[in-house]
């Protein structure tokens, strides 16, 4: 299997490659040079596998240059009940009939982001010994994604990893998970600025050709497909619990910010999952939302980004959209680039053509957005009927996911992280905190190691040239 860039650079690459680069040197974003399809006997086939088995099983149609032994190791490694919690993984919890939550939230750093980032701290590992070479991560947060990728990457040998998250945006225990942490190899860099600001300059190093193979650049945000690769699984395994037999189908609600997420249900549809609706559920920072609904992407700037009680989604740039757009233009590279290169940079966004436009309801989308209230009372409610408590974000995708429930389709809501995270917004909605694991008693107190700097690519650059030359 060989990837091929979203904007047109066509040279041939196998995963190990990109999982190694990130961005396409083009500024593109990577993608399978065609999705294998699964038909029903295949799906026959994999319905009562492990959750690691499972794994294999998707991500060796993709993966063709690691040994499938090897593979197969590193699989089952990450995938424990030692790590997750659960033989199951990612469990159901059945809410009103029709509705359910997939629970993502049981690793490491109580977030959905676990799920990828644990395989992907083992594959950057392995890779990295095979070639006897090292890689600096360079990554973005807008609060689960670095805890994630640093407690994945904790010690790993031949990486370090510099993290940037937007300065005082994330919630106390995002803050205290990813700056507490001792490691030499972990580096968090505060920006002043916006979630999309440290998108940015991680892009733009990206973009320097030069500077990334001199200091060997990596990322693992969820540009990087080897991330968006691990999330498609869970979306077969939701399907397999919800489900008895593969003639029924299923619809997910995905907390969606920088569409990595439900981009991964996207490919899990077009490799033939049985999805009936992909709903994209965003905050008030809405981009996502008002795209699907007309047809037109309008990145916004710092000043109108808001920021909100589901701060992981406050993000109106959403980085992984274009992969979406690349399918549903049908591979259309020149398009793509016009719209996400020349397009945004002139005119700070896109409309697609009204016979461009009509192919989105093909690939299954809809969206709807959620506001504070409506969060708030759904974290209330959820609590009050189902004696389930819910993070905001995951609030943010039942209260939009209702609106799209089909009888005799089950809804699967995403969940994105445990409401310990966001302690403040559960107080609000329920007059006491919630629970804390095992195990975390004092986090918010233990000593911190970050710095802040302005929203400057140059900046960071000088960092980690200093960081990485000592």
């Amino acid at each position: 299997m060989n990837y091929l860039s979203t904007r047109g650079d066509s040279t041939p690459r196998g995963f190990s490659d990109i999982l190694l680069e990130g961005l396409a040197p083009d500024g593109g974003l990577y993608l399978p040079e065609r999705y294998p399809r699964v038909d029903a006997a295949t799906l026959a086939r994999w319905r009562g596998l492990s959750y690691a088995d499972l794994a294999f099983e998707i991500l060796s149609l993709y993966i063709t240059d690691i040994p499938a032994d090897d593979l197969r190791t590193l699989i089952r490694k990450t995938y424990t009940r030692e790590v997750f919690g659960t033989t199951e993984i990612t469990p159901l919890k059945p809410l009103e009939p029709g509705v359910a939550l997939q629970a993502l939230s049981n690793g490491p750093t109580l977030a959905f982001k676990d799920m990828a980032m644990q395989l992907l701290g083992q594959l950057f590992e392995y890779e990295l010994a095979r070639r006897g070479e090292t890689l600096n991560i360079l990554g973005a947060t807008s609060g689960d994604t670095g805890s994630a990728a640093e407690y994945a990457m904790r010690g790993k040998q031949g990486v370090r990893v510099f993290m940037l998250s937007p300065h005082g945006r994330m919630s106390p225990f995002q803050q205290a998970q990813m700056f507490s942490l001792p490691d030499a190899n972990i580096h968090n860099l505060a920006v002043e600025g916006v979630f999309d600001d440290c998108q940015d300059i991680v892009k733009a190093v990206s973009n320097d050709l030069e500077f990334k193979r001199r200091w060997r650049i990596g990322t693992v945000n969820s540009i990087n497909w080897a991330r968006l690769l691990a999330q498609v699984v869970y979306y077969f395994a939701g399907y397999f619990q919800a489900t008895k037999s593969n003639d029924e189908r299923v619809s997910f609600s995905v907390p969606s910010g920088n569409f990595g997420n439900v981009c991964a249900g996207h490919v899990a549809r077009m490799m033939g999952l049985p999805i009936e609706q992909l709903v994209v559920a965003t905050n008030e920072n809405d981009v996502l939302d008002e795209f699907f609904r007309t047809g037109s992407y309008r990145v916004r700037g710092a000043a109108d980004t808001h920021e909100t009680s589901s701060p992981s989604m406050d993000i109106s740039k959403a980085s992984n959209f274009e992969r979406f757009v690349f399918d549903l233009l049908g591979r259309d590279a020149a398009r793509t680039r016009q719209l996400f290169g020349d397009d945004i940079a002139r005119h700070g966004g896109f409309t697609l053509t009204p016979a461009e436009f009509a192919r989105v309801r093909e690939f299954g989308f809809v969206s709807g957005k959620s506001t504070h209230a409506d969060r708030v009372a759904t974290i209330r409610d959820t609590q009050q009927r189902f004696g389930v408590t819910i993070d905001p974000h995951t609030a943010d995708g039942l209260k939009v996911g209702r609106a799209y429930v089909k009888p005799g389709t089950p809804l699967l809501v995403l969940e994105t992280a445990l409401p310990i995270k966001f302690a403040a917004t559960i107080l609000e909605a329920l007059g006491h905190e919630p629970p804390r694991p095992a195990g975390l008693e004092g986090l918010e107190q233990l000593p911190r190691r970050f710095k802040v700097m302005p929203a400057s690519s140059a900046t960071v650059q000088a960092y980690i040239v200093e960081n990485c030359s000592t």
